[in-house]
């Protein structure tokens, strides 16, 4: 009798780490009783204070106080902001991971560059079946997206059934595969869902997301117009339908194929060994063969339509690209939108592009890969869950979804607007916040993980903004007088050789403020330094408005 109490009293504990509040490092864990599921494990891109930092992964604390609880990783399909950080956290965080085909294919790339593939288990799950995983049975179901091998996820526990939709579209007419499967949300949905998270990327535009297939018409009539020039098409590396698209359009009008880009070339390669890209032999030529072939009988698929400065395109762009250059004779097409904050970038590397005189198009060439209103409305339709909890965006993009479903009739008690760190409790009598788990960001600078804190990111913010003067000086051990220096070094300040005027009664300032410490009897070199740090600081203050940083270094002599 205890035991059925117990079962009945135990909640199941939503607790996303990340991935709420931006489009990125989606991260949710799913606990119930002595079994803790990971639904992704994605990065993010540093913001433009983050001085740097090469990626940003999530702070996964509460899983490593909870090791023994963690059955494994499930992964809803192999976009950077779902797998990204994998590599990193299962150095701490040894559980097995599920996914889908491609999806596994490309984390497995990861993982072999991280040297991890011998030490994690790994399973690929077909559409439709399912994984049993402590208390919890989890669901890989068919979704649509702009990459292949999509899932949603139904995971089943003892306090009822989550849908997870992860990154999706209603697409009925997809490029490869089928469409998402709409029928088993439906049936899942009579069985009676405790809980819906639905992607809200798009969740304030209006209507539906157009089809994949759009974008290939689109190409036709591009390649079409511009039968005299060579194409360069950038786009996302994972986007695998839309590269298929390109391919399809160019043997179509007897181009031949060149791909750029590192994370392009991976991807098409693992796409390709698992029959997810379909080439037509002889269409696929190296960057070397280009100089074979007339400039319009040739495209070429290029990463950098972001405006990465280290991507192919920026680097054709500037001129440092060994193998291609661009010029009158190019078009070059952007299959992308920018993501929130690389607006500019992709300004720049437009303007670069048309300065070289080649024809830039970038409207009508991309649709999303994310669900618009009526599709959300939809799922939300077939599922019918009790609980509304809107994942994926910043707030405004929850708070969009959260708006749809008020319309569709939810109670605003029954809709959870979350913060990353929040521990929702779910049972099928009530849902609460009862608490929070620590999250953040864990920066990755080079091969330094989380070594890189807020207070050296403020002391690069301070280096960039107002430079650095390194002051130098020689002590005396025995006597403690003042016997060479102070020298004076600055950086990123002033230019020294046109400032010596201040520079000199910098050094007098700092001899004054040295002297004064030694005849009060003030040998401590912490104090010395303090003194040196204070005054120089008021006098550079005073002569020129600016704060750099002042280091102050005594030798013994």
């Amino acid at each position: 009798m205890k035991k059925i109490e117990q079962k009945r009293s135990s909640a199941l504990k939503v607790i996303p780490l990340g991935g709420l509040e931006q489009i990125g490092m989606n991260i949710t864990a799913f606990e119930y009783e002595d079994s803790i599921i990971v639904v992704d494990c994605g990065l993010s891109f540093p913001e433009d204070d983050m001085l740097g930092i090469d990626l940003v992964i999530p702070d996964v604390t509460y899983l490593k106080n909870n090791i023994d609880k963690v059955k494994g990783f499930v992964i809803t399909h192999g976009h950077e902001d779902h797998i990204g950080a994998l590599p990193y956290v299962l150095r701490d965080i040894n559980a097995p991971v599920y996914a889908t085909r491609l999806t596994m294919g490309i984390i497995e790339n990861k993982l072999k560059e991280h040297n991890l593939i011998n030490n994690t288990r790994r399973k690929v799950v077909k559409f439709g079946q399912s994984i049993n995983l402590g208390q919890f049975r989890v669901e890989f179901i068919k979704t649509n997206h702009s990459i292949v091998d999509a899932a949603a996820l139904a995971i089943y526990s003892p306090a009822g059934i989550v849908v997870n939709t992860g990154d999706f579209k209603v697409d009925y007419t997809p490029v490869f595969g089928d469409a998402i499967d709409l029928q088993r949300l439906a049936e899942i949905g009579k069985k009676g869902v405790l809980a819906l998270m639905c992607d809200s990327t798009n969740a304030e535009r209006p209507g539906f997301t157009p089809s994949e297939r759009t974008v290939g018409r689109t190409f036709d009539m591009l390649f079409q117009e511009h039968k005299n020039t060579r194409i360069i098409i950038a786009t996302f590396a994972s986007n695998v339908d839309r590269v298929q698209q390109i391919i399809n359009s160019a043997y179509k009008f007897g181009r031949k194929v060149v791909v750029e880009g590192r994370s392009m070339v991976n991807i098409i390669e693992t796409a390709t060994s698992l029959e997810c890209l379909n080439i037509p032999e002889n269409t696929l030529i190296d960057t070397e063969q280009l100089k074979n072939y007339p400039d319009e009988k040739t495209v070429i698929i290029t990463t950098g339509s972001q405006g990465e400065s280290m991507a192919a395109l920026s680097r054709m762009a500037e001129d440092n690209h060994r193998k291609i250059s661009i010029g009158p004779g190019d078009t070059v097409i952007f299959s992308s939108h920018p993501i929130p904050g690389n607006e500019k970038a992709v300004t720049n590397v437009i303007n670069e592009l048309l300065l070289k005189g080649a024809d830039v198009i970038f409207q009508d060439v991309h649709v999303s890969g994310h669900a618009c209103q009526e599709e959300i409305k939809l799922i939300y339709t077939l599922v019918r869950p009790k609980y509304a909890i809107p994942v994926h965006g910043e707030f405004k993009h929850l708070k969009a979804q959260a708006k749809i479903a008020r319309e569709l009739g939810f109670a605003k008690e029954n809709i959870f607007i979350l913060q990353s760190g929040e521990v929702l409790e779910l049972t099928q009598e009530k849902a609460q916040v009862t608490g929070k788990v620590p999250v953040g960001d864990i920066l990755v600078d080079g091969l330094g993980v989380g070594d890189v804190g807020n207070i050296v990111l403020r002391d690069r913010q301070h280096l960039a903004e107002d430079g650095i003067i390194i002051v130098v000086l020689g002590l005396d051990s025995a006597t403690d007088e003042l016997v060479s220096g102070p020298d004076i070094v600055s950086r990123g300040f002033v230019y020294v050789r046109e400032s010596d005027e201040l520079m000199d009664e910098a050094r007098s300032v700092i001899g004054e403020a040295v002297e004064g410490c030694l005849d009060r009897g003030v040998s401590d070199w912490g104090k010395l330094k303090s003194s040196i740090k204070d005054s120089l600081g008021e006098f550079v203050w005073k002569k020129t408005k600016r704060r750099p940083m002042i280091l102050p270094i005594i030798m013994e002599i």
